[in-house]
Formats: structure tokens, sequence, C-alpha cells
């Protein structure tokens, strides 16, 4: 009996790694790493990369970068889900952004083109804190961000990665949107907050305007499209819009989402916290 082929895009991502290290497990699966550093290249800018990657690939778990919000992504999502059609595919999960509205346009061609489909909505990662853009200030003890005010249901991204890997294996979660969040609300500040007490260090909060924050950025030589998409952010996603929690980690999983509080203690024990010393 032929093993199933399933592509993971984003394979060193923040999900997608995770989503491979539960497929690793199974005897039954080949997984076909999508990135731009795997034996056969995958690039979301060079088509040419796809045939290659797709060929002979049951189902696939959709990572689009830098966000499914860009102006260029409906495009690139039609023509590769047009592909995989003609490869054979039979089930897309998509992960996309909850509240964007412009990535709701992506999920709705991955619904009208893919045989069989799920889309997965997930709100801000915990992941960002100590895996991204806001681990260099943690480290430096001063986060200084716009929306001090916006109440965001951080989700971490083991629970996004279980659902993920619940969705490939299992059709019971075709043709399913799901919104993931995790079991409590928090602001910024108060996620700062829970990594200064599980680290026992002083972490300091300033509020910034939009502005102030876009010319930090500059100053720092962050590329444009970053912070087009930075802007994009927390000026449309953390306007109010996601303020509220699901139950969809729970009806997936069958146990609650993890809370900010445990993720920031089984960080924190990593040491990837600890100040660095000048």
């Amino acid at each position: 009996m032929s093993k199933k082929k399933i592509l993971v895009l984003g394979a060193n991502g923040k999900t997608g790694r995770r989503v491979v290290e539960r497929l690793q497990h199974l005897n039954d699966i080949e997984i076909i790493i999508g990135s731009r550093t795997a034996e056969h290249p995958f690039d979301w800018e060079n088509p040419e990369t796809w045939p290659a990657v797709i060929e002979g690939v049951h189902s696939v778990y959709i990572t689009f970068q830098p966000d499914l919000a860009v102006p260029s992504a409906p495009e690139i999502i039609t023509e590769f889900t047009r592909l995989a059609n003609k490869f054979g595919v039979e089930k897309m999960v998509l992960l996309s952004g909850r509240g964007e509205k412009e990535a709701q346009v992506c999920e709705e061609i991955v619904q009208s083109t893919a045989k069989s489909w799920t889309i997965i909505r997930a709100s801000w990662f915990n992941q960002n804190f100590s895996e991204s853009f806001f681990l260099e200030p943690i480290l430096a003890g001063f986060v200084a961000l716009p929306r001090a005010e916006a109440l965001e249901p951080f989700t971490d991204a083991d629970d996004i990665a279980d659902v993920v890997t619940a969705c490939l294996l299992n059709d019971k979660h075709n043709s399913q949107t799901y919104e993931l969040t995790g079991p409590r609300l928090l602001t910024f500040p108060e996620a700062v907050k829970e990594i200064a007490k599980a680290t026992d260090r002083e972490i300091q909060f300033q509020s910034l305007t939009l502005e102030e924050y876009t010319q930090q950025l500059r100053e720092y030589q962050v590329p444009e499209d970053h912070i087009w998409l930075i802007n994009y952010l927390f000026e449309h996603v953390l306007d109010g819009r996601n303020s509220s929690i699901t139950n969809d980690i729970e009806k997936v999983l069958n146990r609650k989402a993890t809370d900010f509080s445990a993720y920031a203690k089984e960080i924190a024990k990593t040491g990837i916290w600890n100040a660095v010393n000048v």
C-alpha cells in the first residue's frame, strides 16, 4: 500500500515546522517539504518550481508568505490551486488570518477550486513573542507598540499545528472554516507583563501611535513591504474586530486551547527570553 503524500508549504515556518513534526511519526504518510531550501525548492514567486513539488501529492497545507492580505496573493493562490487541481490534489488546508477581509478573497478561491478544503483562520500567534518580531524587544526589556488598548485572543502555534494535522488526516473536517483563538483576551501590555512574570525580569511597555511606530521601523531600515503589512495588521486587524474568543480548538481537538500564561512559563524554561548582557 503506497503512502499518502502530504505537501507542507512554509515547512520551516511557525506552523509548518510543527505540522511536519506531527506527520513524521505516521508510517502511512510521506511528507513533501515545501520551502526554498528543500531538495526540490518551492518559491511562491517562481511558479516554475511548483510542479516538481506538487506531483503525486494527495493533500497540501497552504501557508502563504508574507500574508494573504498582500495585493498579489489572490492571483498567486489562483494559479497555485488550479495547478494543484490539474495534478490531482484531493485536499487543501489553508491557513488564513482571522479578521482579514483581503485574505477571505483567497479563502474563496480555495473553496471554489479545491476538491476538498478546510479554512483555518488564526489570530495573532503566541510565538510572535518568542520566534518573531517581538523577540528582540523582549530581550532588550523594552517593547514599544501601537494599539496598546486592543484586546487579542493570542493563539498558540502548537494548537494551530494540532488542528491543521487533524484536518489533513480526517475528512470530517472537509468544507469547514475554523476560527482559532486562545482561551482569553489580552492586550499587548498584559501579554508583555505575563512574560516579565514568567522570566522574573522587568520589561517595560510604551504605547506608540501607528505613525510613531512606522517611523521607528523606517529608522531600523525595515523593508517597505514589511512596513506595509505591519501597518495593515495594526490598523485594520487590531481595530477590535477580533476581540472575541471561539471554542473551535476545543471542538476539533477535544481539549482546551493553550493559555498565554502556560505558553510564557514553558518558553521561559528554554532560556530564550534571558536578557542579553551588553
